[in-house]
């Protein structure tokens, strides 16, 4: 039986759009861009959702690579995502709300063949949590506070 392992972030909005967390030893600010009333404090939610992808790509690609004893000098990693902004501002829409697609584009930088470099991306892939989370189905469960 596997065990699990819970990580739990709490975040506060006041008066603006700027969404506030202490994670770990960090404080972060989730905000939107001045020219969409906000007041430019952080990335969007979605700029940290697909930087959040591409850290856990990399965080995984950098232990992978120590458990195969392969020399990882560096990973880049670009992730873009599609959607349709009608939806999150209420307007009547076709599409879902969040992305319809991401994509995900690594340059690798070890002394492996693009064919290894190639298999090495899908083994990170298939290990990371978040990954895994964009491209199955997650029970999400939402409630308010009693």
């Amino acid at each position: 039986m596997s065990q699990t392992k819970c990580i739990s972030v709490n975040a506060e909005m006041g008066e603006g759009f700027a969404v506030e967390a202490v994670l770990g030893e960090h404080r972060v600010v989730i905000d939107q861009p001045v020219a969409a009333r906000g007041t430019g404090l952080g990335p969007t939610p979605l700029e940290y959702f697909l930087f959040a992808i591409a850290g856990c790509i990399g965080t995984i690609g950098r232990i992978a690579a120590m458990q195969q004893k392969i020399e990882l000098r560096g990973m880049k990693i670009a992730v873009a995502g599609d959607y349709n902004p009608a939806g999150l501002l209420g307007k009547p829409s076709e599409d879902r709300t969040g992305f319809q697609q991401i994509r995900i584009e690594a340059e690798i930088d070890a002394d492996m063949s693009d064919a290894e470099k190639k298999v090495f991306l899908d083994e990170i892939c298939e290990r990371c949590p978040l990954h895994d989370n964009t491209r199955l189905e997650t029970s999400v469960v939402h409630s308010l506070k009693d």
